[in-house]
């Protein structure tokens, strides 16, 4: 009997229940990978831009961007909730622009709900989006959408101004309906705080191990991205350096005419191949 599919509910239900795996994925393969180890939830994150689309920062995706990988990474998803991240500006101007984006991500793109940075100030797009049978998950902390503002990827909430703000806004997207709540790069006492508090579950990204579930980025988990990556990151294998090996020894066979060798090689039967050259056809070729 095939295995349920998770819903929002369902997570929501999880909490205090058990914690929550959630992983990040970009298009089928990765779908696949990350439901097929068992993931809660799947998000496709705007972080799409730094790890497959070269960009410096989440700021240049655009919905299309977000429609087209949530689309790849839905045919592969069958257990977890997929999630899909609203990009930058395209919930921010309006309600009623927030709640038809968001309803794109379910009707063309097989998600089935979505995630939005920011506060308290977003209650009111939360809201709409639920009247009209969208799930929202919240995300608090370090919101890279708003790095202009932020400054840059710095911890948030480290002052105790800065902490009960982020309680606040916590409270007020669980009030709101959200059914999930992201935590990044905050505190570890804030984090616990804010778990203790709301009714629905915190996925926690360099957020301690408080919360109630936790999230990396697909490429981070299995060091598919070079170079320096957050210090709340633990990296649980080294593929770039085997797949880049693996590529240059391609590159290598067919440079010294390895590669295709027999095995790869298709002949055609004696009979067939005597026909084919004795045609005449053959010299005009």
């Amino acid at each position: 009997m095939p295995k349920k599919q998770l819903t929002a509910p369902d997570i929501l239900a999880a909490k205090g229940q058990r914690k929550l795996a959630v992983l990040t994925a970009y298009d089928y393969p990765t779908g696949l990978l990350a439901d097929e180890a068992g993931a809660d939830i799947i998000l496709v994150g705007d972080s799409v831009g730094n790890v497959c689309l070269g960009l410096p920062d989440t700021l240049g995706v655009t919905m299309a961007d977000m429609l087209h990988h949530t689309r790849a990474t839905a045919r592969a998803v069958k257990s977890a909730l997929l999630v899909a991240d609203m990009p930058f500006l395209s919930y921010q101007t309006s309600v009623s622009e927030a709640v038809a984006n968001a309803g794109r991500f379910l009707q063309e793109a097989g998600a089935r709900a979505v995630k939005l940075e920011g506060g308290a100030a977003f209650v009111p797009q939360v809201r709409a989006m639920l009247a009209a049978g969208i799930p929202v998950m919240g995300h608090l902390g370090l919101t890279p959408q708003q790095l202009a503002v932020l400054g840059g990827f710095k911890a948030q909430g480290k002052t105790a101004r800065a902490a009960k703000k982020l309680v606040e806004d916590a409270h007020a997207l669980a009030e709101a309906g959200c059914f999930s709540l992201v935590l990044e790069a905050v505190p570890a006492e804030v984090a616990a705080r804010i778990t203790a508090e709301v009714e629905i579950p915190t996925i926690g990204i360099g957020a301690g191990p408080h919360c109630d579930g936790q999230v990396l980025v697909f490429h981070d988990v299995l060091g598919l991205c070079p170079g320096l990556r957050p210090s709340f990151v633990k990296q649980y294998a080294d593929l770039w350096t085997p797949a880049r090996e693996a590529l240059a020894a391609y590159c290598a066979e067919v440079r010294g005419g390895a590669f295709p060798a027999e095995a790869q090689t298709r002949r055609m039967a004696p009979d067939e191949l005597a026909e084919f050259l004795a045609s005449p056809e053959y010299g005009d070729a």
